[in-house]
């Protein structure tokens, strides 16, 4: 996946309104802190495959940190060289522990 990204931001980033809302209400995360965590990850992305959650293409996601240090689990689908965030949230002990038995360092 290829991350367009110049000083104003991912050019290839799109997050609706609704998600961005419910982004920085429920989470305090803003736009900036999702770039962040793309600019800022070490290791892969892993495909979402619960039955509930399929969709196609499919859902990835990685837990990475902002440039202030905090922990995100981003969620998105990336089509056509755009990435669709579905969601980003603090991620639990858990998800922590599945992303980095299960991801791969590069």
């Amino acid at each position: 996946m290829y991350i367009q990204y110049n000083g104003d931001g991912m050019k290839n980033l799109v997050i609706s309104p609704a998600i961005e809302e419910k982004l920085i209400l429920k989470h305090r995360i803003s736009r900036q802190d999702v770039e962040q965590c793309f600019i800022n990850r070490t290791r892969s992305y892993l495909e979402d495959n619960r039955l509930d959650h399929h969709t196609e293409p499919p859902t990835e996601w990685f837990i990475s940190e902002n440039n202030q240090g905090l922990q995100t689990k981003v969620v998105f689908i990336f089509d056509s060289g755009i990435i669709y965030l579905k969601s980003a949230f603090p991620p639990n002990f858990t998800e922590i522990c599945i992303y980095n038995t299960i991801s791969l360092p590069y």
